[in-house]
């Protein structure tokens, strides 16, 4: 029998995006996790990876397993105008095979690590809703729930509310 891989947590680099890339076009089909409606191409996935360096406030980890990506976090500018700075939005995605293996759990762990040094005073998620799991992850993370924005997303011929969670950072 093989002997089983560690799952690494490290940096996101330009030789991941074709499965970043692939990951995240599946939620966009399957589910309305995200609101994108069409699955992106390379190159327009390449400009949000490069907005993440690998160090600073906003970042892109990747967990992998024998060289395999199970999944990303990242922390991102919450929202464009200069006041916001030290607020980023948080999230997390997980192959489709690798949930309930802990896997987002070590890619938040990590993130709020990494960015434990930053200049960062609150983190902000929105989960569309229904999604236990992922309100669960937020939970054991120290997330609050802070409101709902109602039919806020139109996706697969319905509207979906997004709950949204916030977290005290150390800045």
């Amino acid at each position: 029998m093989p002997e089983r891989k560690e799952v690494q947590v490290r940096p996101g680099r330009e030789a991941d995006l074709q499965a970043l890339t692939d990951l995240y076009n599946h939620y966009v089909r399957e589910t309305p996790i995200t609101f994108d409606v069409e699955p992106l191409t390379l190159e327009q996935r390449r400009p949000w990876l490069l907005s993440h360096p690998e160090d600073g406030p906003h970042r892109l980890l990747v967990a992998s397993q024998a060289g395999r990506v199970l999944g990303y976090a990242t922390s991102s500018p919450f929202r464009p105008k200069a006041a916001y700075a030290t607020s980023v939005e948080v999230t997390v995605y997980c192959a489709p095979d690798a949930g309930g293996r802990g896997v987002g759990t070590l890619l938040y762990a990590s993130l709020f690590e990494a960015l434990a040094g930053e200049d960062v005073h609150r983190a902000y998620a929105g989960i569309a809703l229904p999604n236990e799991a992922s309100a669960r992850l937020h939970a054991r993370f120290g997330f609050r729930p802070v409101g709902v924005f109602r039919e806020v997303g139109r996706k697969f011929g319905r509207y979906w509310d997004v709950a949204w969670y916030e977290k005290e950072l150390g800045a």
